[in-house]
């Protein structure tokens, strides 16, 4: 992956004509890249383009974690034609032309009530006029953490066949969803299936909900068989599917555990943190800042930017209504944003990258100041396939050291939870959620030797920065 910048601060006119000059020369060595012709590269997959990818998830019971349990409310009475057709009209008016991704929960596949009848008739439309994807949920964002990967894998070749016989004409999904998936079930897709995309982990998610799985890479990755979280190290770890986080997250505010502080530490592109919780005023703000790190900043230093969320029908008709005014001022800024499914960018992401050995994800930050997203810090994050890593200072206190907060490294054996249980975790060095002794910040000269040279590897300008008065590395 091309980096195009590394300044933290905005761009002056200047040095944004050079960025944009690099991008456009990196974007014709493709050909060369991945194999294609000089007419292949004027449309490359991936690079140069930003995405949003926009789910709603259509349920019976709040959280339904098995086939027949649900540890949340009926809400099958707040599932009307009306209340999807109200999802679908917002989305349109946010994004004229856009494809959404619409997931079925098990339950909302099989119930026969008027209202249910409804709904897959009126989504199937949907799909028909707008090209809209329509696929399958198990296990309601939880699936491992309740079911055998036996049972899993059971339910995702009913469940897609049952979306498919609802569609006709042959169709099927190019994706699924599932909030979290284990690394056997992605395998189970992507072989017997043929399904290669999955959003399947909820980047930094802990102490919140049903599950608990920080660890992985927030944009996309191959998994490893391994562990969902850790990205393929090599072809014989290799799952070929290409996994997906559900929310795009704000960095300050994830690297809490739950509500840690009084802060939610899911504040996203989800309305719940934001809309619901901070007013639509005070949430359409941390939406866009949100949006803008990623689609001005990180689009600059990745080449290509992706954002997504996913908006339960259940939430209701005045909640959707927000969704025109942000997107029409994520339009107003980034005119040349597209709205895929969650397939087709998956898709693309496969076609530009055939193995996580190109991945180098580099994403900056300057908190918002709203709720905890703490203006006075600056994060740093660098991802690819050996590790990431996370960085933290106070940018308003000169000469404020960076601290090591996460370091994650992908090189060591993982293993996930062998049964059932809530945390599906991959935590070794540092976590940024603090919760086991070993987490606390370090200076990056602090961490072993070991730890050094693979960081090095990957970023020796860090170390270009770190002088003769920081302390000596440990042995």
């Amino acid at each position: 992956m091309k980096h195009l910048s590394n300044s933290h601060g905005s761009s002056s006119s200047a040095t944004f004509s050079l960025l944009r000059g690099a991008m456009l020369a990196a974007l014709c060595l493709i050909p060369a890249l991945f194999g294609g012709t000089t007419a292949q590269a004027a449309e490359p997959p991936l690079l140069g383009k930003r995405v949003f990818t926009f789910i709603s998830l259509v349920r019976v019971n709040q959280i339904e974690v098995a086939r027949d349990r649900n540890v949340g409310a009926d809400e099958a009475d707040i599932h009307t034609v009306a209340a999807v057709q109200a999802v679908r009209d917002n989305f349109t008016k946010a994004f004229p032309g856009g494809k959404m991704t619409w997931a079925f929960s098990w339950l909302a596949l099989h119930d026969q009530r008027e209202n249910y009848v409804g709904i897959r008739k009126q989504i199937v439309e949907y799909q028909r006029k707008y090209g809209d994807e329509i696929t399958f949920i198990p296990g309601a964002y939880f699936a491992p953490m309740y079911n055998s990967r036996e049972q899993v894998n059971k339910d995702l070749h009913e469940g897609l066949q049952l979306v498919s016989e609802m569609v006709g004409g042959g169709y099927r999904p190019k994706s699924v969803v599932a909030g979290f998936l284990a690394a056997e079930n992605q395998r189970y897709l992507a072989e017997k299936e043929n399904i290669h995309v999955v959003q399947g982990t909820i980047w930094s998610q802990y102490g919140i909900d049903n599950g608990d799985g920080d660890g992985s890479i927030s944009y996309p990755y191959y998994p490893s068989l391994e562990h969902y979280c850790k990205p393929s190290q090599r072809a014989s770890d290799f799952i070929d599917t290409v996994c997906l986080d559900g929310w795009t997250c704000d960095f300050l505010t994830a690297r809490r555990a739950g509500f840690a502080g009084g802060f939610n530490s899911r504040q996203s592109l989800g309305p719940i943190e934001t809309f619901m919780n901070l007013g639509p005023e005070v949430g359409l703000k941390e939406q866009l800042f949100v949006t803008d790190m990623h689609f001005n900043d990180g689009f600059k230093r990745n080449g290509f930017a992706w954002t997504t969320s996913i908006w339960e029908v259940c939430l209701g008709a005045k909640t959707f209504e927000n969704l025109p005014g942000y997107g029409a001022e994520v339009r107003r800024r980034w005119p040349d944003m597209q709205c895929m499914t969650v397939g087709d960018f998956g898709e693309a992401f496969r076609r530009q990258f055939k193995n996580n050995g190109k991945l180098d994800y580099r994403f900056v930050e300057r908190g918002s100041g709203i709720h905890g997203s703490d203006a006075n810090l600056e994060i740093r994050w660098f991802m690819n396939r050996d590790f990431r890593l996370a960085l933290l200072h106070d940018w308003t206190k000169e000469g404020d050291p960076e601290m090591v907060i996460d370091f994650t490294r992908y090189d060591l054996t993982a293993e996930e939870p062998k049964d059932f249980g809530r945390n599906w975790s991959l935590m070794n060095v540092i976590n940024q959620k603090s919760s086991r002794p070993q987490d606390k910040p370090v200076l990056l000269s602090e961490l072993s030797n070991e730890d050094q040279a693979l960081i090095r590897r990957r970023l020796p300008e860090l170390f270009k920065k770190v002088g003769a008065e920081r302390p000596a590395p440990k042995q």
